[in-house]
């Protein structure tokens, strides 16, 4: 039996002109676009097809932008038939997930997480934080070298638990340059640092969280259908009221892919289909479970061979 997840992605895979060929010819779709730009009071969309990248790649537009996108294409693909059973989002991807699955309206959504980007920007001051992709190495040791750290005085700490093999950690810029080194001397094959404008899923992310409750908190949340996978415990959520909180815990908590992708398998998926542009959760997933089908839907062509393909699915 088939079963299907729509997951959708995180910043970093923001690019310009990125879904603009699928609004080109579906006026639904166009549809996303222009009610992004109303709501949020300047044009998003003309950002999204003509950039520049440096403007686009701004926490507070890259947010709406790939939540726009993201949404605009799994209602495309309802629309041609093809439901999903969960839906999940690597961190700002979990927005576009609860618009997937009815939490909020898009319009909320949209102009929830542009305000998310703005709490996470001001939150921490640019260069005092940082973010480093460390792979080679188990959590359990990234875990028991960042506590020790954090307990010096220099915050850090695991924020993306990606794969096997690839955890993000993050924190104040010393923290993290100080865990990178030990976890080098530890073994770690690589150490990378990020080009983020902020330490994300950091305990230096709470200011933000507060504010971004306040703002959750004006909104009347929908029970999930489907069902979501958060990220923060990695387990199914419907009821409203426990995703609200999970999503304020999200801000200063890990990201746990690798347990969230687990779970979509333990119950059942066969199919992942990644609604945005670029295949980083289609790479991490592969890691994960080389068993399993990935798709990704991010112009008309990979559309065109999402619903070819989807015609062998048994019911």
């Amino acid at each position: 039996m088939t079963k299907i997840a729509f997951v959708f992605p995180g910043q970093g895979s923001q690019k310009v002109g990125m879904g603009t060929e699928l609004v080109e010819n579906h006026e639904q779709s166009k549809q996303f676009f222009t009610n992004a730009d109303r709501v949020l009071g300047f044009s998003l969309s003309e950002l999204i097809e003509e950039g520049p990248q440096e403007e686009l790649t701004v926490t507070y537009n890259a947010q709406p932008a790939l939540l726009t996108v993201g949404a605009m294409i799994a209602s495309r693909l309802k629309g041609e038939g093809i439901q999903p059973d969960y839906t999940a989002g690597h961190s700002l991807g979990e927005y576009t997930a609860l618009v997937a699955s009815g939490v909020l309206t898009f319009e909320e959504g949209v102009l929830a997480v542009h305000k998310r980007g703005l709490y996470m920007n001001e939150a921490v001051p640019a260069g005092v934080g940082a973010m480093a992709a460390i792979l080679g190495l188990d959590a359990e040791t990234v875990s028991e070298i960042t506590n020790k750290i954090t307990e010096s005085g220099d915050a850090v700490q695991p924020a993306n638990l990606n794969c096997p093999g690839q955890i993000v950690i993050s924190g104040t810029k010393t923290g993290v340059e100080n865990a990178c080194h030990e976890l080098k001397e530890a073994g770690a094959r690589r150490v990378i640092p990020l080009d983020v404008s902020g330490p994300f899923h950091s305990s230096l992310m709470k200011p933000a969280a507060e504010k971004l409750k306040a703002t959750l908190d004006e909104i009347t949340m929908q029970d999930a259908t489907p069902p979501i996978i958060a990220n923060v415990n990695a387990e199914i959520v419907e009821d409203s009221n426990q995703l609200k909180d999970l999503l304020v815990e999200q801000l200063y908590s890990p990201v746990r892919w690798e347990d969230s992708v687990r779970t979509m398998l333990d119950n059942g998926v066969t199919h992942f289909i990644e609604c945005g542009p670029g295949k980083v959760l289609s790479g991490l997933i592969k890691k994960i479970d080389r068993k399993a089908t990935v798709l990704s839907v991010y112009d008309e062509k990979s559309l065109a061979e999402v619903l070819e393909a989807s015609k062998g699915w048994s019911e």
